[in-house]
């Protein structure tokens, strides 16, 4: 069998949405569900929607902060201009799901599921993605203070015009999970960035971090 070479890019399916109906924020409570709706200019702060399905709906102008979204689910949906400055999405699960123009401080996804996510043009703090399970993935122009993959699976990941200043990769899994346009400035647990793709001119830059984790002295 030939061995496989390059990496492979997320594999991403667009969301369609049709037909929508204009909803009223009073559609959204906690372990409920909402389908085929248009929901614009939302202050969800401070509420509980811990286990609401959203499905093949759009979310404009919407304000989360600390909003429980808890074991929610979205589903072919697409969210633009998110402002969360804390938002609570643990153990989340995502599929099919748009994210554009938002701003989000600290995201709390620990456990989460994220399957064909693509987040663009969006300014996102510190990301807590432990143990979540990340497949097709894709972040866009976007700009990233902290990434916390610790323990994550991460399948087919990409960054495209993105800045990052830390990731921490301790004990994750990672398949095609490209780093190659990444501005980096620290790594943790560089041990497990098997199956992570980087450039030379990365590699090279982060040259004294591999050092220091391999108890390597440099002396000139």
């Amino acid at each position: 069998m030939a061995k496989r070479t390059g990496t492979t890019a997320p594999r991403l399916d667009a969301v369609r949405l049709i037909d929508l109906t204009d909803g009223e924020e009073s559609a959204l409570e906690a372990h409920g569900s909402i389908e085929g709706l248009r929901l614009t200019d939302l202050d969800l702060s401070h509420r509980d929607l811990a286990g609401i399905t959203v499905s093949e709906s759009l979310l404009t102008e919407v304000t989360a902060h600390q909003t429980d979204f808890r074991a929610a689910s979205f589903l072919d949906t697409r969210i633009e201009r998110l402002n969360a400055p804390i938002f609570l999405t643990p153990r989340a699960r995502l599929r099919d799901v748009e994210i554009d123009g938002s701003r989000i401080g600290s995201a709390d996804s620990y456990d989460a599921n994220w399957q064909s996510v693509h987040v663009s043009h969006s300014k996102l703090g510190f990301v807590n993605l432990r143990g979540a399970v990340l497949q097709d993935v894709l972040f866009t122009d976007c700009a990233i203070d902290e990434l916390d993959l610790a323990d994550a699976t991460a399948t087919r990941v990409s960054f495209v015009n993105c800045t990052l200043n830390s990731l921490d990769v301790t004990r994750a899994k990672l398949t095609d999970v490209d780093l190659r346009s990444l501005e980096l400035r620290r790594i943790a647990g560089l041990e497990h960035l098997r199956g992570a793709t980087m450039t030379s001119f990365q590699v090279a830059e982060l040259a004294a971090m591999f050092a220091e984790q391999f108890g390597i002295r440099v002396q000139d």
